[in-house]
Parts: structure tokens; sequence; C-alpha cells
């Protein structure tokens, strides 16, 4: 079982709507995708190998299909390569371990089968290219180990590009310019979360397929550097891309938002990219956070590790919990449709955002 950073920096493992008024009961059919998540056994002890009979049971009962996961340390050190890899092991023998949980998704057609067989379909990600650097041939090793998403920046400048961070807003490297023509050369999906406003705009425009930007928010509601501009949400959009909006503190100024918040950037991204074009990237985990004084210790050692490496964004804190306190539960995405259909969407539409359209890009990218 992970502790808290390692949930939060990716984590172990390990439904199509009708029209009309949405409701949770319309969940059975529905293929749900968290574009960036984690799902983990917080149930189960240390040293078990089998995820619990309640943690699958709060799985199946979530409805979710499919969660992207990453599967990368992030930083410029010099063994972020070596760590990944081991990650990916670990992940993969989390599989094994436990087949009626999940399953790896190399195409959109497992995603499908994940949802027939009431399983898990877990979306392999990198979120950074500093593991890859100048070596461009590990996106293909990292492409044959099962990666399917591949995230350019972290926050910090790195070779390709700056990341949010970075006060100088330098942009897009050659070397950035190559990275994406090869990540697109292998049919894995860009993703352009936790980059710098030069970097996603030069990006998106050297993009040739769909990409996306996995995990955000829209700027115009908190101008907080981990959420993007219209302009970027549109250029993505316009390149048939995704946008995932996440479920952190940096979608208000308070660091605590609401169901309510939440909704409101999702409506802002459907005005300005269309309802084809905007997902969920909840950035966190499946089951309720427990908050108590082990958590609160866990999250201050997080929180104060980010600081010290300069990757912690405006809006975290030792006290501030990455969720949204009311919806927090593995029946988040029930609360969410809920939540929508008060604001007046129809199901169809709510079907879009809970995983149709990732799973049409999913199929653009990778195969059907």
């Amino acid at each position: 079982m992970l502790n808290r950073r390692e949930v939060l920096t990716g984590g172990l493992v390990l439904a199509a709507l009708g029209t009309g008024s949405a409701s949770a009961a319309d969940f059975t059919d529905a293929v749900i995708i968290d574009g960036q998540g984690a799902v983990v056994d917080p149930f189960r002890k240390p040293e078990d190998k089998r995820f619990s009979t309640r943690a699958l049971t709060e799985i199946r009962a979530s409805g979710q299909t499919a969660c992207s996961m990453t599967v990368s340390a992030v930083g410029n050190s010099l063994d972020v390569w070596d760590k990944t890899i081991k990650i990916i092991a670990s992940i993969d023998q989390a599989l094994l371990d436990n087949p009626e949980v999940g399953l790896k998704a190399l195409t959109a057609a497992d995603i499908r089968r994940a949802k027939s067989e009431r399983r898990l379909a877990l979306v392999y990600n990198t979120q950074d290219t500093a593991l890859i650097g100048p070596e461009l041939d590990r996106i293909e090793l990292l492409k044959g180990l099962g990666v399917r998403v591949v995230q350019l920046t972290y926050n910090n400048r790195n070779l390709s590009g700056d990341g949010c961070l970075e006060p100088a807003n330098a942009g897009l490297s050659k070397l950035g310019r190559a990275t994406i023509e090869r990540i697109e050369h292998e049919k894995l999906l860009l993703d352009l979360s936790h980059a710098g406003q030069r970097t996603v705009a030069e990006a998106l425009a050297a993009a040739t397929r769909p990409p996306t930007i996995s995990h955000t928010g829209c700027r115009a509601l908190n101008d907080n550097p981990r959420n993007q501009w219209d302009s970027e949400l549109k250029a993505c959009a316009d390149k048939g891309g995704v946008i995932g909006i996440y479920w952190m503190p940096f979608l208000v100024a308070s660091s605590k938002p609401t169901g309510a918040d939440l909704v409101r950037h999702i409506e802002h991204a459907v005005q300005v990219c269309g309802e084809d074009h905007v997902a969920i990237g909840t950035d966190g985990m499946l089951h309720k956070t427990v908050i108590d004084d082990k958590a609160r210790a866990e999250q201050k050692e997080f929180f104060e590790d980010r600081a010290k490496r300069g990757i912690a964004a405006p809006g975290e804190g030792a006290d501030i919990f990455n969720l949204v306190i009311e919806w927090d539960d593995h029946l988040r995405y029930h609360h969410l449709a809920d939540g929508l259909a008060r604001a007046g969407w129809n199901s169809k539409r709510i079907e879009k955002i809970l995983g149709g359209n990732l799973l049409r890009l999913y199929g653009e990218a990778w195969g059907a």
C-alpha cells in the first residue's frame, strides 16, 4: 500500500447515457474515465498483495471504467529513468497479482473490454520528459512497456521546455519540438499539463495530432499558473484535443473548491472549447481521504518535500488537501453527474464529460 506522497505522484494500482435529465441511476452503461488519477487500496495491510474486498467493491460501485495514472518519476535528477522503470515493474506486478481488479490499456478497445468485464483499465502515463532528455529512443521503449500518454514538462524547466512555475516563460526548445515529433511518430498521446503558457502555445502549434491537457483548470476563473488561459484551451480543442478539469485546490483562490466551483470550471471550459473537448482529470485517488492526524502529518511532509524541490505551485500548502471535499468519496462521479444535471445538462452531454470525449481521443491516438 502506498503512502500519500506515492499516491499523489502517480501511485500503484493498483455506461452510454440516454437523453433527458441525468442522475446517478444513469451510470449503468456509462464509460467513465479519469484522465489523471490514482487507484489504490487504502484498506489493506501493507504486506498484502491482493486488493481488499472493500476496495474492489467501491471501485465497481464508482462506475469508473479507466484511469490514466502516472508511472514515472518527475524532475531533473539523474535517477528518474531508473525510478520510472521500477515503478512500471511494480504496477505490472500489481496487475498480475490482482487480475480481477484491472488490466493495462494499450488501445481504446481495452477500455471497452474492461467495461464489459467489470474491471478497471489502467492507462500508463509519464508526467515529465526529463527522464527522456535527448535520448528520444526511450520514447519507443516506454511505448513497449505500455506507456500511452507522455507529458512534456512538470512545473519546472527541463530540456524540452519551461514548466508553469518557470518565471522566464521561455517556451519550447528545439529538443522539445523533436520530442513532440517522436511522441506523435510512436502514436502516443501528447499531454501539456504543468507546462508554461508559451510552452503550451508553441507545442500546440507544433502538434500535428490531437493532444490533451489532462488535468488543469481555467485561468480566467482563477489566475493560478497550474491553470490554462482560454487561448490555450481553445487551441487544444481546435487541434481535436481534450481538456481534463481537475479536482484540485487551484480551482479557487481559497484552495478549498466546492462541487459548484468544479462545475463552474467545467462549464467555462465547455463554453471555450465545446462539449466534445472537455473531460475529467481529477489528479487524485478514488477512495475517500480520511483526514486525521496521520493524514495531516503526511500532507505536511508531502508539501515540504515539494517546496524543497521547487515544484510546489501557488495554492498548495502543508494543510491543504487535494480534493473537492464535499464529493470526496468513491461515488464522486455520481455526485458530478448530479451536479451537472442540476445545472441543466442533459445525459448525453454529461456522458461526453465523464468519459466519451477521452475514449474518442484515446482511439484516435492509439487505435480503436
